[in-house]
């Protein structure tokens, strides 16, 4: 049996092509798609604001830590294109981030040692 990993992954693209009704869409749904809406999810949360330029996708992937960082940015970019295909919003290429959240260092406060 493999080891699973979470993985969190930001998708970024460039919107291309919005029809105007894509546009009224997104500006009339722009409140609960801003940067305080931003969150980890399996099922991606989308944000971006009233310019209508860039997006971004933030999403959880649960994966074999065989398969590594590159399978969970793509298996969230593929996450990303079918969510923004359902939308019916045009995009250009997308990159992402991603964070091995098994594998991450966490510096908490107070755990260094004094110099001497």
């Amino acid at each position: 049996m493999s080891t699973q990993h979470t993985y969190r992954v930001i998708v970024r693209g460039t919107w291309e092509g919005l029809a105007e009704e894509s546009r009224v869409r997104l500006l009339a749904e722009l409140d609960r798609h801003g940067l305080a809406q931003m969150r980890f999810t399996p099922e991606g949360s989308l944000t971006y604001d009233a310019a209508l330029k860039h997006f971004s996708y933030r999403y959880e992937v649960v994966s074999d830590a065989a398969d590594g960082e590159e399978m969970a940015g793509a298996l969230a970019e593929d996450r990303a294109e079918s969510a923004l295909r359902a939308l019916g919003c045009g995009h250009g290429a997308l990159r992402s981030t991603v964070t091995d959240m098994d594998t991450m260092k966490i510096n908490r406060k107070g755990s260094r040692t004094a110099p001497r």
